[in-house]
């Protein structure tokens, strides 16, 4: 049983009396016997697909010959660590159903097919070109090789060691490192919209380097080696570093837009991203039909899991659509430049038209996103320093004149009326629901005020006791209040 990134089997063959061309042939025949989905084939070996089922998720089995011998190969095409023998299998099934088919063909008749599928096979320069894209693949062997940057693997080891290197330094400053506390998330730059959208727009790219955990952490890295080994062969390290960063924008943009107050972070959004723009590629000739075919499946599979994941608390599903679809658009927009690759100017006119394009749409987004709950937290500083001010009236000393205490009594009361005002501007708001509830009760509290004032006003204007009791009302009913509120307002003296 194989383990890690794409386990895989591999098996080597002796060619015995057979010629390179003559086991090509067998090989090819034995490939069809198995209905193995044939992909490119050259002059020294094809790759070739298993059939998607229940058991298999279409592995990719490749055959090369050289001195003497065919190395045959079988490995995971989809998001797992464990592949439970099925590599093993592949290659042990293929050996099987060789000696079965080598009794079948005489020289001549392997000659004469060779000469037949001689046609079909790859140039030597395009072999070249699907070797090199496949060299990240290979030369990931190990947990270390993840972290190193190769050719056609370089951006994306960058990435996994910037969001692992940023999480260390946020434990090494105290963050707890598997349930890291609002605060500390804000502070070291996640999404959070009151706080983005009052002039911190950075946020939108800082929290796709922050996680909420080491889980959280573990989980993105991993889906991130998996895309990035497929894709940033085919995109190259400037396409494919500026789609993560574009994607990663349009999902906290997403999650912007429909949470009012929830606290995000994570580089799941500009996953999902490229996750995106490779169901793009998938969908167009850019790849070889049989490995469209293979791969296809299991990231749908991988991409609507975790979508319907999504759907329960505490994962930020909005993000992940917003980088999906970011991911969509951009792959598309690269089409043209990908089936040229020689034109570096169409190349780069399209990354600065895309840059532009996404940028400039999330600007107006990002401008035309209510910020009600920022709104809201200034009025609620308005509402605590016209409190404070109208209880200024209980800090006068007991010897001030009627007239003084009067004098506070009526601007308290005119305070109070102005948060009543307040709190009632806060009703056209889209406001969580428990700060809905807290307005309610704020506004009682305000009326009660108001209406213990008025009677304290007129005891002293008629120099009476008879609102005793009625003022002993009010009170008990703001002590009740301030306790319900939590306790934030000033008691009365």
């Amino acid at each position: 049983m194989a383990f890690g990134i794409s386990p895989k089997h591999i098996q080597d063959i002796p060619l015995k009396q057979y010629s390179t061309e003559q086991f090509l042939v067998l090989a090819l025949e034995t490939a069809k016997q198995l209905k193995w989905n044939i992909g490119d084939t050259s002059t020294t070996g094809f790759v070739a697909y298993t059939n998607f089922s229940m058991s298999s998720m279409s592995e990719e089995v490749t055959l090369h010959i050289a001195n003497g011998q065919a190395i045959l190969k079988s490995k995971c095409t989809g998001n797992q660590m464990m592949d439970w023998g099925k590599n093993k299998r592949n290659t042990e099934d293929f050996v099987a159903a060789f000696q079965h088919v080598k009794n079948s063909y005489t020289t001549e008749e392997l000659e004469r097919k060779y000469e037949e599928l001689k046609p079909t096979f790859l140039s030597e320069e395009e072999a070249l070109q699907k070797r090199k894209a496949q060299t990240p693949k290979e030369k990931i062997g190990s947990f270390f090789s993840i972290f190193i940057p190769i050719e056609g693997y370089f951006i994306t080891p960058i990435l996994v060691n910037l969001n692992i290197l940023i999480f260390i330094l946020m434990v090494s400053t105290g963050v707890d490192f598997m349930s890291p506390a609002n605060e500390s998330l804000i502070l070291w730059g996640a999404n959070f919209r009151p706080i983005t959208l009052a002039g911190e727009g950075w946020r939108l790219i800082t929290c796709c380097f922050l996680h909420i955990g080491i889980l959280h952490l573990l989980m993105n890295m991993y889906a991130l080696v998996y895309i990035g080994v497929m894709l940033e062969p085919h995109l190259g390290k400037t396409r494919y570093a500026t789609a993560y960063l574009l994607t990663g924008i349009t999902g906290s943009l997403a999650s912007l837009w429909w949470h009012d107050y929830t606290i995000s972070a994570g580089a799941s959004g500009a996953i999902f991203g490229m996750y995106g723009l490779f169901l793009a590629m998938l969908t167009t000739n850019l790849i070889e039909k049989a490995e469209r075919n293979a791969i296809l499946p299991s990231i749908g599979l991988f991409v609507g899991y975790n979508l319907l994941n999504g759907v329960r608390g505490n994962i930020d599903n909005a993000a992940h659509i917003g980088g999906l679809l970011g991911g969509i658009i951009i792959g598309y927009a690269m089409i043209p430049s990908l089936k040229k690759p020689g034109q570096q100017t169409l190349n780069y006119l399209t990354i600065s038209a895309l840059t532009v394009f996404i940028l400039a749409s999330s600007f107006v987004v990002y401008k035309t996103i209510p910020n009600d709950i920022a709104t809201y937290d200034v009025g609620i500083k308005e509402f605590i320093a016209n409190e404070s001010k109208a209880l200024e009236v209980y800090s006068l000393p007991p010897n001030t004149p009627d007239e003084t205490y009067m004098q506070g009594l009526k601007e308290g009361i005119a305070g109070w009326k102005k948060n009543i005002q307040l709190i009632d501007s806060f009703s056209s708001m889209d406001l969580p629901a428990a700060m809905v509830a807290k307005n309610i009760l704020l506004k009682q509290y305000c009326e009660l005020r108001v209406k213990s004032y008025e009677l304290q006003y007129l005891s002293v204007a008629e120099n009476t006791n008879q609102y005793q009791e009625e003022l002993e009302g009010y009170n008990g009913e703001i002590e009740v209040l301030i306790k319900q509120l939590g306790g934030e307002q000033e008691e009365d003296k």
